[in-house]
């Protein structure tokens, strides 16, 4: 099947993506979700989020379909960028709702708790006041807890005494262990030397001091710094038990292959390819023959070898701007209806980057119907004034 895209005519490969399958054994593996929009309702900037929640919670199921986690109600659905605390609170309730129909709310889904609903928070009392009530609401649901990076806190902590001493409180009041979360500055410039420091480094050595004060309450930290190196040594450093989830969506085939799980707004994409690669690490990482374990390592590294190319892409800077990619790709896969965010971000990338995406996309295999996906992006390419 041929397409004119800007560049001039491309042949679709078409091949199907992988079958829905069970969950990996050896790592744990949630994708970051995005939300779907109502594509009737008005998204200008600021307005009330708007939610088509029966696209949004299908989305999930068939997260959950590939034997994925979902990781919920954080950056990749907009939190902090149009999906407001009263949408997510929503998000958060029904989405613990949906996993009930396919297991243990716990063991399919964690929620990101933070403080975008006072952003006018002045003191670490009122940043710690703003965790709580958010923490509360995933305790509530039965979801996992994942305690995401504040603005509030990056702005009023004065060093890393004041994110030990938050920190500490909510790690104490969830009751049950969490996942930390640090959101590297490409990913959003508000929490700019986050644990007290610019320097990564010295910021590595405070999140290290307060994990290992906490070590028990503490089931893993996700971090998205876009690092392979400071990720695997940071990885090495952890206390024993305590997961390193891999937010590097640059980095993730060989970060997860040599140990790391993952967080990751990228499987919200690549879902059915990345199930089936983690299947293949499973039977490498079970395989007694080293023949065997070679082949199964070489079915990973060969099934996530063509994703590598759509994520660096998908990323790029403005790396924040990278949810606009994943809705399109949910949309061109047949998902949802209609190629619109809240908040108007599908206008956040240009035609020239969505048109790539189109193209590496088909090169992964990640069309379910190649036809719909060839026919939506023709549509979105006469909107914009090119014949079909």
């Amino acid at each position: 099947m041929r397409i004119e895209l800007l560049d001039g005519p491309y042949t679709m490969r078409g091949a199907a993506p992988p079958p829905p399958g069970p969950a990996p054994a050896g790592r744990v593996a949630y994708a970051a979700a995005h939300v779907v929009a109502d594509p009737l309702a008005g998204h200008s900037p600021g307005a009330p989020a708007a939610v088509d929640w029966e696209a949004t919670l299908a989305y999930r199921r068939h997260l959950w379909s590939y034997g994925l986690r979902v990781a919920d109600a954080m950056d990749t659905a907009q939190r902090g960028a149009g999906l407001d605390w009263t949408a997510a609170r929503e998000l958060i309730r029904r989405g613990a709702e949906a996993a009930r129909d396919h297991g243990d709310p716990a063991a399919l889904l964690a929620c990101g708790a933070g403080t975008d609903h006072a952003p006018d928070a002045a003191t670490l009392a009122e940043v710690e006041a703003a965790y709580l009530e958010q923490i509360e609401t995933v305790l509530d649901t039965g979801a996992g807890v994942i305690i995401m990076a504040s603005r509030a806190l990056a702005r009023v902590a004065r060093g890393p005494d004041d994110y030990h001493a938050v920190y500490g409180k909510l790690i104490a009041h969830a009751g049950r262990p969490v996942v930390l979360h640090w959101l590297g500055e490409m990913f959003d410039p508000a929490l700019s030397g986050y644990w007290g420091s610019r320097d990564v480094p010295t910021a590595t050595a405070h999140l290290l001091a307060l994990i290992r004060e906490h070590a028990p309450r503490v089931e893993g930290v996700k971090v998205s710094l876009l690092d392979e190196d400071h990720e695997r040594g940071l990885r090495a450093a952890l206390p024993p038990g305590v997961r390193l989830y891999t937010g590097d969506d640059f980095n993730y085939p060989s970060l997860i292959r040599s140990g790391s799980h993952a967080l990751l707004g990228i499987f919200d994409a690549i879902a059915p390819v990345a199930a089936a690669a983690l299947r293949s690490l499973d039977a490498a990482e079970q395989a007694a023959d080293p023949g065997e374990r070679a082949r199964h390592l070489a079915a990973y590294d060969d099934t996530l070898a063509p994703t590598v190319p759509l994520a660096r892409t998908l990323f790029q800077a403005p790396t924040y701007h990278y949810k606009t990619g994943i809705v399109f790709l949910a949309w061109l896969a047949g998902h949802q209806r209609a190629f619109s965010m809240i908040g108007g971000a599908q206008s956040a990338r240009p035609l020239l980057h969505l048109a790539a995406l189109f193209r590496l996309a088909d090169q992964a295999g990640l069309f379910p119907d190649p036809e719909l996906a060839a026919h939506r992006m023709r549509c979105l390419l006469a909107v914009h004034g090119m014949r079909a």
